[in-house]
C-alpha cells in the first residue's frame, strides 16, 4: 500500500509552506513570544490551505511536542476539560516544549455541545503552553467569546500559481508525464484546497499520466467537494489510504452519501464478489450510522466513514475500467411517492373515523378496505358514499385502484 501523498509531501519548515507568508510570520511570531499577548491562537481560513500542517511544521522545526485533539472528537464540558485541560496543564513528556493544536473547532455546535465552546475559552484563562485552534468560519456568534480571547490569523486562499508549483514537485518527483498546460489546468480546477488537489492528483495518475483526458473525469471544485467526484476516488482505487479521505471535504451529510453509494455501486461494480463484499461493508456503515442518531456517539463516525470509503474501495480486487455516470438516488423520491400516497389513504381513514365516531386506526384497519371495495364494485353507492365522506377527485381515484 502507497503512502499517501499529503503524508508523503507534508512540509517539514515553515519556509515550505506555499502562500502564507504573512499568516506563518504571525504564527511564528505568537509562539516565540508567547507569553507576551494573549494565551491563544485562532487560525482561519478555507479548507486545504495550510492551517493545520503549518502548525506542525513550525513545531518540528521549533521541536516543540505537540498536541493534537479534534474539536469535534470532544464535544461536551467534561470531556473537554478531561483531554484539553490536561495537556494544557502538563508539563511535556519529553522535558522540551510543546503546542497544543485544536483543530476544527467548527465542529463545535454551540448549545447542542453541552457548553464546550465556553469550557475552551475558560481553559485559555490558565493555560502556560501556546494553544492554537482553526476553523474555516470563526465570524460565528457561538464564537464570540473565544475569539476575544485570541489573536486571529487569517490563512488566505491559495494562488493558482502556488498551488501549480506544489503539484508540479510532486510530479516530477513520482515521474509523471504531463504538459504544462494540462496541469495548469488541473490546477485551476483545484482552486485554493491544495491538500484534496494533492489527493486527487494521485488518485488519478496511477498509470503515471496527467492527460487531458483524464481532466475530465474531475469534476471542477468550489470550496466543497462534489460527491460525483468523491464516489470517482472510491469507486476508482484499490488504495485504502487514498480513498479514505474521499469524503472529508463532501457537502453531504452521511445518509445522502450511503444513499449516492447505494444507487451507484451496482453500477460500478460488475463481479457479484466485489458487489458483495462492497455490500457487506455498506450495510455495516448503515449500522453505525443508525447508532449514531439512536445513542448520539458521534465517535462511531470514523467507522461510519471508513467502512464507506477505503472499506468499499477494497472490496474489489481491481479498479474498473469502464466510465460510469454517477446518478442522485432515485430512492427519496420513491420515498417521497410512497409518502404522499399513504396521505391520500391517511386523510380518507381520517374522515371515516370522524363520521363512524372511531379511531383513525380502526378506520385503516376495518372500515376502509370494506368502503373501497364497495366504490370499486357499485358506481351507485360509490357515489353516494364519497358525497357522504366528501372525498374529492383524487381520493375516489386513489379509491378506486
Amino acid at each position: 500500500m502507497s503512502l499517501p501523498w499529503i503524508k508523503k509531501y507534508e512540509p517539514k519548515k515553515i519556509s515550505d509552506i506555499k502562500g502564507q507568508d504573512n499568516a506563518i510570520a504571525k504564527l511564528k511570531s505568537f509562539v516565540s513570544d508567547y507569553g507576551k499577548g494573549k494565551k491563544a491562537c485562532l487560525l482561519y481560513g478555507e479548507t486545504g490551505n495550510g492551517k493545520t500542517i503549518s502548525v506542525h511544521a513550525l513545531a518540528n522545526e521549533l521541536n516543540f511536542e505537540i498536541i493534537e485533539v479534534n474539536a469535534s472528537d470532544f464535544r461536551n464540558k467534561d470531556k473537554i476539560d478531561s483531554v484539553i485541560g490536561s495537556a494544557i496543564k502538563q508539563m511535556s513528556l519529553f522535558a522540551k516544549s510543546k503546542i497544543i493544536l485544536i483543530d476544527e473547532i467548527d465542529g463545535l455546535s454551540g448549545n447542542k455541545d453541552r457548553g464546550g465552546i465556553q469550557e475552551i475559552t475558560k481553559l485559555l484563562t490558565d493555560c502556560t503552553f501556546p494553544v492554537i485552534m482553526t476553523a474555516n468560519n470563526p465570524w460565528e456568534q457561538k464564537f464570540n467569546s473565544l475569539r476575544s480571547k485570541c489573536e486571529m490569523i487569517e490563512f488566505v486562499p491559495l494562488d493558482n500559481k502556488d498551488v501549480f508549483s506544489v503539484l508540479k514537485k510532486i510530479c516530477d518527483n513520482e515521474k509523471i508525464s504531463y504538459s504544462e498546460e494540462v496541469l495548469k489546468t488541473f490546477s485551476r480546477r483545484v482552486g485554493s484546497d491544495l491538500r484534496a488537489g494533492i489527493n486527487d492528483l494521485q488518485t488519478l495518475t496511477n498509470d503515471k499520466k496527467l492527460t487531458k483526458d483524464v481532466l475530465d473525469e474531475l469534476n471542477d471544485r468550489n470550496k466543497t467537494e462534489k460527491i460525483t467526484s468523491a464516489l470517482m476516488k472510491i469507486f476508482k482505487t484499490t488504495d485504502a489510504s487514498v480513498a479514505l479521505s474521499a469524503l472529508d471535504n463532501v457537502n453531504e451529510d452521511m445518509d445522502k452519501c450511503i444513499l449516492w453509494i447505494d444507487e451507484n455501486l451496482p453500477k460500478e461494480y460488475t463481479m457479484p464478489e466485489d458487489l458483495s463484499r462492497a455490500y457487506e461493508k455498506l450495510s455495516k456503515a448503515d449500522i453505525f450510522n443508525s447508532r449514531i442518531r439512536r445513542r448520539q456517539y458521534w465517535r462511531l463516525l470514523v467507522y461510519v466513514n471508513a467502512l464507506l470509503s477505503a472499506g468499499i474501495a477494497t472490496s474489489k480486487n481491481e479498479k474498473y475500467k469502464q466510465f460510469v455516470e454517477y446518478e442522485p438516488t432515485k430512492r427519496i423520491l420513491k420515498l417521497w411517492q410512497a409518502n404522499m400516497k399513504y396521505q391520500k389513504r391517511k386523510g380518507i381513514a381520517e374522515k371515516i373515523a370522524f363520521l363512524t365516531h372511531s379511531s383513525k386506526k380502526d378506520a385503516l384497519k376495518d372500515s376502509l378496505p370494506f368502503i373501497k371495495v364497495m366504490i370499486e364494485s357499485d358506481k351507485k353507492l360509490g357515489g353516494l358514499i364519497s358525497k357522504e365522506l366528501d372525498l374529492n377527485d383524487e381520493e375516489i381515484e386513489w379509491m378506486k385502484k
